[in-house]
């Protein structure tokens, strides 16, 4: 009686375990659906700037200095990054060299998109797509590693291969990328604008000059 009282309890044991793993893989494969927000808005709540400010892209301003952007980015005098509420939306946008970008404002800022990752099987999926992006224009996907100092890039593919994609005319786009890993709160996705016209592999490229944040999603 009491062998058969043990196997019962091993038994109910075992199916626990089972259960609670059947739990715990249907968590980790409910799809995550991070929200796309303009690059400029993410970076100018993450470091507290007194303005919202886009410190990849810049506009013409004749009083401005040769200097260094609150991101880093070296730009030429005659050129500053926009402030957001501040700077008509109709301002043309030119690289950190002070080259046109062939856009304005209101257009940059207009990109978005949705995103959808998976889990199946153990192999990690993204699904995207876009809309008012620049027509047939060049963009990747990386992803920001903010568990990292300083913070680090890698391509969404893990390969810098399949995480590239070209609008279409009318500016919209979609993507599907398979995963190295399933993106957690350390990570977002975000998509660079390759104004060089073609992506880096690896590399997100020169950043401010032929390669620009344009928008961010980060899991919760």
């Amino acid at each position: 009686m009491k062998q058969e009282f043990n196997r019962r309890i091993v038994v109910l044991a075992a199916a626990g375990g089972l259960l609670l793993t059947s739990f715990e893989t249907g968590f980790a494969a409910s799809p995550i659906k991070p929200a796309f927000v303009t690059h400029a808005a993410f970076f100018s709540a993450e470091t507290k700037q007194p303005k919202t400010l886009d410190p990849q892209v810049f506009v013409e301003d004749a009083s401005a200095p040769e200097a260094t952007g609150p991101q880093g980015i070296k730009h030429v005098a005659g050129v500053r990054p926009p402030f957001i509420d501040q700077d008509p939306k109709t301002s043309k946008l030119f690289n950190a060299e002070h080259k046109p970008l062939g856009f304005d404002l209101q257009s940059w800022l207009a990109a978005t998109g949705t995103v959808t990752i998976t889990e199946k099987d153990g192999k990690a999926t993204l699904e995207a797509t876009f809309k008012n992006l620049q027509p047939n224009a060049s963009y990747s996907l990386f992803e920001n590693h903010f568990d990292t100092k300083p913070i680090s890039f890698t391509p969404m593919d893990g390969a810098g291969k399949t995480n590239s994609f070209t609008a279409k005319a009318d500016g919209t786009a979609s993507i599907v990328v398979t995963l190295p890993s399933i993106p957690t709160h350390d990570n977002a996705v975000l998509v660079i604008y390759n104004s060089g016209g073609q992506p880096h592999g690896m590399e997100r490229g020169r950043i401010g000059v032929d390669a620009h944040h344009q928008i961010i999603a980060r899991p919760e």
